[in-house]
């Protein structure tokens, strides 16, 4: 989890983006990282394998103020999508202070959505972490192609919600991101149900990449404040 360097007053967080291959993880992280200023940026670290990258790097956002007198520099990591590199999949996650799971919204990219999904609740498990527990949000990425699955489709199926079981917990709550949007809300049958915050993007374009980055990195400093 977070770490303090009390020499240079920051608190570093980690933020992983996770998802299936090709879906727009690493377009993201570049996407970010050209617009970032560069005196704040460290250095873009690129680890290739034979289909995909694993990108990294760490910044120092300006706009988000200090946490008890400390800054807070965020690290930035993408996984490879292919699950046969699990092991580094599992092993980017190891610390981690927040997620991204960038979906492909395409419809034939379904399974690989779920399988990845998956895969990443299980990941989690085996450190220990409850995704349910830490700052987690979800981007459906490619939103400007033809063959796209309708969000409430995509909502469904990965972002089904799960079920509050803390009673201080159960009371509707408001999407902070989305005005009017809830994410705890009551079932019919009685349950409370709350999901996670999610956003549409074009990441190639920029629609929807700082959006979703300063979301889950808002979400990271609520849980250090």
């Amino acid at each position: 989890m977070s770490m303090i360097n009390y020499a240079s007053r920051e608190i570093n967080c980690k933020i992983v983006f996770y998802g299936p291959g090709l879906g727009g993880k690493t377009t993201n992280l570049e996407y970010v990282y050209g617009r970032v200023a560069p005196e704040t940026r460290g250095k873009l670290i690129s680890l290739a394998t034979e289909t995909e990258r694993t990108l990294f790097f760490d910044f120092l956002p300006v706009d988000l103020g200090t946490v008890r007198g400390f800054r807070t520099r965020f690290h930035l990591y993408t996984v490879p999508g292919q699950v046969y590199y699990n092991a580094s999949r599992k092993l980017i996650l190891k610390g981690v202070d927040g997620v991204v799971f960038v979906a492909d919204s395409q419809v034939e990219r379904t399974e690989a959505n779920l399988e990845s999904m998956q895969n990443l609740y299980d990941n989690m498990a085996a450190y220990g972490y409850d995704l349910t527990r830490i700052p987690f949000v979800i981007q459906y990425n490619k939103r400007d192609l033809p063959n796209v699955a309708p969000v409430d489709e995509l909502q469904a199926m990965l972002n089904p919600g799960w079920e509050v079981t803390d009673p201080a917990r159960m009371r509707e709550a408001e999407n902070p991101f989305r005005p009017g949007e809830m994410l705890v809300t009551r079932h019919p049958g009685g349950d409370w149900i709350e999901r996670v915050p999610a956003f549409e993007s074009v990441a190639v374009a920029g629609d929807g990449v700082f959006e979703t980055l300063k979301a889950v990195s808002k979400l990271v400093l609520k849980t250090l404040a």
